[in-house]
């Protein structure tokens, strides 16, 4: 079968972050299956988000992508999708005429739910996206979605009828994961060390990590956080670090190789990041593949994915104190860490790359 994914998202897990790893491994994932896959990347670029997305969209409608699926990754494909077609007098249904290829879009993190974080000219600008998106879904055959709480939110805010909407859930690369593990070798001996890994945007709540890190460095000295990422809220990020008086105890690595990634995540203790929106969160999965206790909230689709006393602690959102006391339990018990490290490694072999391109395919073609 020939799919053709059309995405703006830039690409590369740098700026492309979550979405375009979670894109690269399904692409990768149906080519292994015997699918041919076209990708339509984001080209040129003006530096206005916004405006290369509407122009990429533009690019899409005057050159149709060719192929049996069209994947259209959030807003991408509004503008050269037709609306759905039906029959006369009908108000359900398929349409009566398939004048394009099937359309399927794959919401990787619904716009209409991500601005509510945010605020300003990023929020006008998002929710203009939002819109883009929310008819993007009505023009689809069929809308993925990672999690079940993403198709709530997407049945919620853009209308989508629930037979219309499928739960996939992202794809991580286990054995690229593993190889580098191994490469990274046994750590040398270190501190208490937690790890988090983020697009710095104000829903990933680095802020009360942070605050945390007060916390948890009078109750264990010596105590390392180490924070990979960057993004609109970094320089809020370090102001507050310095306000905080944090000095070693957390350390900014801003954005690194994946190799280089990989040297973290074996060389920390547990994993957290206190998000409050996330559609799925592929770093989750990152971190079991590593075998690390999780240490995050019960918000979004968070809980789905991190199962609470069994793969990590999950804690109330937007509590500092509730997430130091929970890595204080993790870095104090190597025993627990140990278990609920051990059963998120287990946990995520059914996200490999190719048992989830096998149900995106049952899913785009239902």
């Amino acid at each position: 079968m020939r799919f053709a994914f059309l995405s703006s998202t830039p690409a590369g897990p740098t700026e492309g972050s979550g979405t375009w790893v979670a894109l690269d491994g399904l692409a990768r994932g149906l080519e292994r299956l015997g699918h041919t896959v076209t990708r339509r990347p984001l080209r040129a670029r003006t530096g206005f988000h916004t405006l290369d997305r509407w122009l990429y969209n533009a690019q899409v409608a005057a050159r149709p992508p060719a192929a049996d699926v069209v994947v259209g990754v959030d807003l991408d494909g509004w503008l050269w999708a037709r609306p759905r077609i039906r029959r006369p007098g009908a108000v359900a249904g398929p349409p009566a005429v398939r004048a394009r290829p099937r359309f399927v879009v794959a919401l990787k993190g619904i716009i209409a739910d991500e601005l509510r974080n945010e605020q300003g000219v990023v929020r006008w600008l998002l929710a203009r996206q939002a819109r883009w998106e929310r008819l993007n879904t009505e023009r689809a055959d069929r809308v993925v979605v990672p999690s079940r709480y993403s198709a709530a939110v997407a049945h919620d805010v853009y209308g989508v009828p629930r037979a219309r909407l499928a739960v996939v859930p992202e794809p991580i690369d286990l054995g690229e994961w593993r190889r580098r593990f191994t490469v990274a070798g046994t750590p040398p001996p270190h501190p208490p060390t937690v790890l988090s890994v983020a697009r710095m945007y104000p829903r990933k709540r680095l802020d009360d990590l942070l605050r945390a890190a007060g916390v948890l460095r009078e109750r264990i000295p010596g105590v390392r956080v180490r924070i990979v990422g960057e993004g609109p809220e970094s320089a809020r990020l370090r102001a507050l670090h310095g306000a905080l008086g944090l000095g070693e105890t957390v350390t900014f690595l801003g954005d690194i190789p994946r190799q280089a990634l990989a040297v973290e995540y074996v060389g920390a203790d547990c994993f957290c990041l206190p998000t409050v929106q996330e559609g799925f969160g592929i770093v989750f999965t990152e971190a079991m593949a590593a075998g690390l206790a999780v240490v995050a909230c019960r918000a979004a689709a968070v809980p789905e994915l991190v199962e609470d006393r069994r793969t990590g602690l999950l804690v109330n959102p937007r509590s500092p104190e509730e997430l130091a006391m929970a890595l204080e339990t993790l870095l104090l018990n190597r025993g627990l860490r140990a278990d609920l490290g051990a059963a998120g490694a287990a946990r995520v072999g059914a996200f490999d790359l190719e048992p989830v391109a096998r149900r995106f395919v049952e899913a785009a073609t239902a």
